[in-house]
């Protein structure tokens, strides 16, 4: 969302230039062959330079402009099966790096960048839980693989994007199991728009007070009539979950204001949970809190 149909346009452009280029490009070469002026060119190499995208080298007197290491070109979403399968073949071989630049590389090619988390992170990560589950691999190694995960994941999340700051969500993962599912939804909000406040484990918050202090961060986060609040609670367990619910359902019984809770996990496990919403799949809690966004400004 709301990266500029200019950008990713010059974005391709350059990339089909840089890569047919052995020897490099210079700026002015760049500028005269994508016919557009030297100061925007200078802004545009220098902002996919700090996007990981191109890298400068200084042969003699002249600075030369080189595509990255390792970036790759996809076409989406023809390619989607072919990157899903290539993440996961390079996480569980350990291969860090690899992974990282199929995730930048799949960020420059496409300009629907949720996608890259609800379609290709969120299946690795069930993915490796599955594995572990059945023996496949050991502690150590599952935390290495959740390591590499939740640092692609923040390559999204470092991104820069258009906000909405009338639209804001805070994300709770009330177990350890369940922090890369609230990391990779905190980056699918942020991709959207969204002003995201991702708490990441709260399990060690679990106490008679935690409703009172959330409502504290509430106060600093979301003043009154600045829009709509999602709450968005990650468990893999019952107990938790239903803790966190009803810590947020008591704030909410209290406020008028455009409050929604939204809880992430097994359904059948959640059976007598309260909340605005209870579903399994990423996707589905973003385009929901979307349209109740969306409703409740219209």
């Amino acid at each position: 969302m709301a990266r500029g149909y200019q950008t990713e346009e010059i974005k391709e452009k350059l990339v089909d230039l840089l890569t047919t280029s052995r020897t490099g490009l210079s700026g002015l070469e760049i500028s005269e062959r994508l016919e557009i002026n030297r100061i925007t060119t200078t802004k545009y190499l220098n902002i996919f330079a700090a996007e990981g995208l191109i890298k400068q080298k200084n042969i003699g007197n002249v600075n030369l402009w080189f595509i990255e290491d390792g970036t790759e070109k996809f076409n989406f979403p023809e390619d989607l099966f072919k990157v899903k399968t290539k993440y996961v073949e390079y996480l569980t071989a350990r291969k860090e790096q690899q992974v990282y630049n199929l995730v930048r590389n799949s960020f420059h090619s496409t300009t629907q960048p949720v996608k890259i988390i609800t379609e290709i992170i969120v299946p690795a990560i069930e993915s490796i839980y599955g594995i572990f589950d059945q023996g496949k691999i050991g502690k150590s190694e599952l935390n290495l693989l959740e390591k590499i995960i939740s640092n692609s994941i923040q390559i999204i999340k470092l991104e820069n994007f258009d906000i909405d700051t009338k639209k804001k969500v805070i994300l709770i993962s009330a177990d350890h199991q369940s922090t890369l599912l609230s990391e990779a939804t905190s980056a699918t909000f942020h991709a959207d728009g969204w002003q995201v406040y991702s708490l990441g484990d709260m399990s060690s918050s679990i106490d008679v007070l935690f409703d009172l202090d959330l409502q504290k961060l509430l106060t600093k986060v979301w003043k009154a009539g600045s829009g709509m609040m999602v709450i968005i609670v990650f468990s893999s367990t019952p107990e938790s979950m239903k803790f966190f619910a009803e810590s947020v359902n008591s704030i909410k019984a209290k406020s008028r204001r455009n409050l929604h809770l939204a809880v992430c996990g097994d359904m059948k496990k959640n059976a007598g949970i309260k909340a605005d919403l209870i579903e399994e799949d990423v996707e589905a809690i973003l385009q929901w809190s979307q349209t109740t966004f969306e409703s409740s400004t219209s």
